[in-house]
């Protein structure tokens, strides 16, 4: 799935300037949590992570497990020093008002596949 198809799908807002907008990769799966322990655990290409947790914190543990594309749910916003931190490890951020469980069913009803 496209940027572009993720950001229509599940009306998303890109945070992170241009890197988002130019983004061209085909994203095949995803993994949603709020526990960043769990996520460190990730190690494969193209997959999305889903949460709710809005911290840098969030940015350093995506960049570890080198994932490309995270989306923010349930109205959270980034604040500065995490987009900063995003731009600089080329992490594209993205913002719905939707919640995880939303997200989740609606990236999966186009194709996303789950890890587990």
């Amino acid at each position: 799935m496209l940027m572009n198809e993720i950001i229509d799908r599940i009306e998303a807002r890109p945070v992170c300037g241009d890197a988002c907008s130019l983004k061209t990769d085909d994203f095949e799966y995803a993994f949603a949590s709020d526990l960043m322990s769990d996520v460190l655990r990730l190690m494969i290409e193209k997959t999305i992570l889903i949460t709710g947790l809005c911290n840098a914190q969030t940015i350093r543990t995506a960049e570890m497990a080198d994932i490309k594309l995270i989306i923010i749910a349930r109205g959270k916003k980034a604040d500065s020093h995490m987009i900063k931190i995003a731009e600089e490890s080329n992490i594209c951020l993205l913002e719905t008002d939707y919640s995880v469980y939303r997200v989740c069913g609606e990236l999966y009803s186009y194709g996303i596949k789950p890890l587990y």
